[in-house]
């Protein structure tokens, strides 16, 4: 379905000459401890060939990083670092154990969208990856052209001249599945789901108490957005902070690859969907009976509504074929 075009109506300016897609790496310059960005362009290194091809000075004391330099002895002052007293043999350049530093060195800048940074277009600062709200297909980060914080402002000054029918719109879709959703859902066992994820926040590791409701949220790793019922394979545990920035994002969008990979050892989730960089609707989904619950109706519910916003559901998912020919000429699909 193609995008809505959208106008700048917010009166608030971008930054000119800021990459709209480019990402930046980040690194902490072993020899004098500060933190450097460079910018990588609009293709992300692939972690094996960042250690075969980089060579990262620090723009601070110019110590370069790559796979051939040793290990710093002293810092840009002359004052010993940890490496002055480790063995001199594994200090020095070519060494296996200096090879395997800077391969881990370079793998930790690299392995993941999520590792990369990202020039906000709004306020010019670089931030994490993770202050950036998804965009599908926008540039190898997926990630918007302004961090939340900005975004947030965007938003209200944005919101109140959108039309009634454009907000109802944006959260329209969403309710809907869930209303499909309300039979499919799994009763989870609170005391066993906070034994599996050992009663800590599985993406901040942050301990949560199950007495303190408002600081934990169980969080769909499949979004039921895409339509995906809720259940002990399908439930992570979160804090609120983390729940509220994973949202409705696709498992690879917001947890990292060990992440995932440790998420399905806990849960029995799939692995392969997971990990895929493109949110699939499920397939196992029942349509027809989704959609009989959804229309059991109370008589004070406006169902005329509720039909429009299943309808542009349905429509979206592609899943009207999936209706039987009931279904199809209740809604008006067929005569």
């Amino acid at each position: 379905m193609a995008r809505r075009v959208t106008k700048n109506l917010t009166n608030i300016k971008r930054i000119a000459g800021i990459p709209v897609h480019g990402a930046f790496v980040s690194f902490i310059c072993v020899k004098c401890s500060k933190i450097n960005f460079l910018f990588v362009g609009n293709k992300l290194l692939n972690p094996a060939d960042a250690y075969d091809s980089q060579s990262w000075k620090c723009a601070h004391c110019n110590f370069v990083h790559s796979k051939s330099s040793p290990l710093p002895l002293k810092n840009e002052k002359g004052k010993p670092l940890p490496f002055s007293k480790w063995d001199k043999k594994i200090t020095k350049e070519n060494s296996l154990a200096a090879q395997r530093f800077w391969k881990a060195f370079f793998t930790a800048a690299t392995e993941s969208r999520e590792s990369y940074w990202k020039q906000c277009n709004t306020c010019g600062r670089i931030l994490p990856g993770r202050a950036f709200s998804g965009h599908a297909g926008w540039g190898p980060l997926e990630k918007q052209m302004e961090c939340r914080s900005c975004k947030a402002v965007i938003n209200t000054n944005l919101n109140p001249k959108r039309t009634k029918e454009q907000l109802h719109e944006s959260s329209a879709k969403r309710r809907t599945a869930e209303l499909l959703l309300a039979g499919e859902n799994e009763h989870l066992n609170l005391e066993d789901l906070f034994k599996r994820f050992g009663g800590k926040c599985f993406k901040t590791g942050k301990p949560l108490d199950i007495k303190k409701r408002k600081t934990w949220a169980i969080d769909h790793i499949l979004p039921s957005r895409w339509l995906y019922p809720l259940s002990t394979r399908n439930a992570a545990l979160l804090s609120t902070e983390a729940n509220n920035n994973k949202r409705d994002k696709w498992p690879s969008e917001f947890y990292t690859n060990n992440e995932l990979k440790r998420l399905a050892d806990i849960t029995g989730a799939d692995l392969e969907l997971m990990s895929r960089k493109k949110p699939i609707i499920n397939p196992n989904i029942d349509v027809d009976a989704c959609v009989g619950r959804m229309l059991t109706v109370r008589g004070a519910t406006d169902i005329s509504r509720r039909i429009k916003d299943l309808k542009k559901l349905l429509e979206d998912y592609d899943l009207v074929d999936s209706l039987s020919e009931q279904n199809k000429r209740m809604l008006g699909y067929s005569r």
